[in-house]
């Protein structure tokens, strides 16, 4: 039995499958890899899915949905033929679809999948994301991010260059914004942002009716069919840009008759509020990460929507760097997926890369607010962008005298109270009755890579309490294994082949020398051991470099016995060392 990789897109959906030493993409029925997201019921009850479906947005629009994956995870409903569908079962029939062009392209059963999501996708979203697998005969253990899925794809074959790259992913109904670093075998994001409610649809609802303010017509009191076939025609005409200019958009039946020219500038014009939109998550990203512009190796662009070449000329603008060249935005995110799967299968030649990723929102737990006692306060466990896996605790006490009980509600997000985040789930421990701030409970977060939250309260006497928040249905068996497997995180990952290479040969080294050198090498096995214990992979992965150059430095010197310049110690040059003894 086969596994897959699939890039559930907003306006279309594709999937790959790791296969003779690369990532191959699988053709659907008509032989094509990109397959519409759109669902669509016929007169006699037959679900239609993909481009047949997407005809009839047109010329049976109440019968057709498009754009659903913005609504995963929400209580939206669609009523289609006299039937209502979530968000959720009308994905599940993409992904069934899915499931059987590569069937049938494999000619063997597939039965689990490696799903894409935008990076910006909150628990609700990844959550309804995993159900529909489910409803499409799928295990969906392993959601990947689409701007990591682009990472992966880029740097296969890449060989061994270092770079920090910005991955700006742009779609037909999200905008993920990710910036990238790619070190030795380790493909690490450091930092995300986006908007999921900002894509390629947007722009043709707004040429639809920039066409319509133009042409002196109200694109409000059109019909819906005529909408769509506006917003349709106006796809095309931005897809034409992509070639020529100017591009013709026109309308003529028994009611209407207008035309317009389309430029570039009368785009970017008439858009001008989306263009604003985009740069916002750019900047944050930055922010977050620590860096400047100036400092960013490769701007790799992906997604659709990102053919525009407005969207291209406006952002290459503002980080005044052109995108990397040889990048295919429509399937590089299905190509990573399919990667992905291959590692998940622990496919032999992939075994040496290492995809880390980040917590896109910040998890943590309630607190007393003093000012005003009705409105608690959000406390931070995990930051948003902490390296995923990752395991961190926080200690909070009694509030008020004989408190008898400590309700730990949860929370995702990053405002500052706690009801303008989203509530997840508590975990209720009772306390002996004392007077305040003499009984306290640990809190400690576990957090995995497939989006399994393990919530741990240990009190002060020893009681405990635990909330698993597992997001997707999964079943009691297969919550219990991944927590074993999360128990091995919580550990050190010193028992590494590696690293525990490298601190023998350090300990060696100590033994061998005396004086300052000896000082050295104690001063550098300490800092490595507390990299160590970040558990972060692109940051073990720099230290464990930087101390193997300072171990042959010391090696060398041991063999030639002359003593070593002041400026020996790699971290005196570095310019990551303050932020890494930090």
């Amino acid at each position: 039995m086969a596994i897959i990789g699939i890039d559930l897109g907003t306006t279309n959906s594709l999937a790959a499958v790791w296969r003779n030493g690369k990532s191959e993409l699988i053709p659907n029925s008509l032989g094509e890899y990109l397959t519409p997201s759109v669902v669509s019921v016929d007169d006699d009850g037959t679900i239609l899915v993909g481009a047949a479906a997407r005809d009839r947005l047109i010329s049976h629009p109440e019968r057709t949905a498009a754009g659903f994956k913005r609504s995963m995870g929400t209580s939206r409903r669609y009523e289609l033929g006299g039937r209502v569908f979530t968000a959720e079962d009308l994905s599940s029939f993409v992904l069934r679809r899915l499931r059987e062009d590569a069937e049938s392209y494999l000619g063997e059963v597939v039965d689990e999948a490696v799903v894409s999501v935008p990076a910006y996708f909150a628990e609700a979203q990844r959550a309804a994301t995993k159900r529909a697998g489910a409803l499409a005969g799928l295990t969906v253990e392993r959601l990947v991010n689409e701007p990591s899925a682009a990472a992966v794809a880029g740097h296969i074959g890449e060989g061994d260059e270092d770079k920090v790259c910005l991955v700006f992913d742009f779609g037909g109904g999200t905008l993920d914004v990710s910036l990238v670093e790619r070190f030795d075998n380790v493909v690490s994001v450091t930092a995300v942002s986006g908007d999921n409610y900002l894509g390629g649809r947007d722009f043709d609802e707004l040429i639809a009716r920039g066409f319509c303010q133009d042409c002196e017509l109200n694109f409000d009191s059109l019909s819906r069919q005529r909408q769509e076939t506006l917003i349709r025609q106006a796809e095309t005409c931005k897809m034409a840009l992509t070639t020529q200019e100017p591009v013709i958009m026109a309308v003529s039946d028994e009611e209407l008759s207008a035309s317009l020219p389309l430029t570039h500038e009368w785009v970017i014009r008439k858009s001008s509020s989306l263009f604003q939109r985009m740069l916002a998550p750019v900047r944050k990203v930055f922010m977050d990460a620590g860096l400047g512009a100036g400092e960013l190796d490769e701007l790799v662009m992906v997604g659709g929507s990102s053919h525009m070449p407005a969207v291209r000329r406006y952002i290459a603008k503002a980080l005044d760097r052109e995108p990397a060249a040889g990048t295919r935005p429509d399937t590089a995110i299905a190509i990573g997926a399919g990667i992905c799967s291959g590692m998940k299968a622990r496919a032999s030649d992939l075994r040496e890369l290492v995809l880390t990723d980040v917590c896109p929102f910040t998890l943590g737990v309630n607190v007393l607010n003093h000012a005003e006692q009705n409105k608690d306060l959000m406390s931070p466990i995990i930051e948003r962008n902490s390296v995923l896996p990752t395991s961190k605790e926080g200690t909070y006490y009694t509030a008020h005298d004989n408190q008898n009980a400590l309700d730990i509600k949860v929370y995702q997000g990053e405002q500052r109270y706690c009801d303008d985040n989203t509530y997840l789930g508590h975990v209720e421990i009772a306390v002996p009755p004392a007077p305040r701030g003499q009984q306290y409970v640990r809190v400690r977060f576990t957090y995995d890579i497939n989006g399994l939250l393990e919530v741990d309260v240990v009190a002060k006497d020893g009681q405990t309490g635990r909330l698993v928040l597992q997001g997707s249905g999964m079943s009691e068996a297969e919550v219990e294994q991944r927590l074993k497997e999360l128990e091995r995180l919580k550990m050190h990952p010193r028992d590494q082949e590696g690293p525990r290479t490298l601190i023998a040969r350090g300990e060696r080294l100590y033994a061998m020398t005396v004086g300052q050198m000896r000082d050295q090498v104690a001063y550098m096995l300490d800092w490595y051991q507390m990299q160590l214990s970040t558990q972060e992979p692109l940051r073990v992965a720099k230290a464990s470099r930087k101390v193997a150059g300072f171990f042959d430095q010391a090696e060398a010197y041991i063999g030639l016995g002359d003593l070593p310049p002041l400026d020996l110690d790699p971290l005196a040059d570095e310019g990551d060392a303050e932020e890494d003894e930090t």
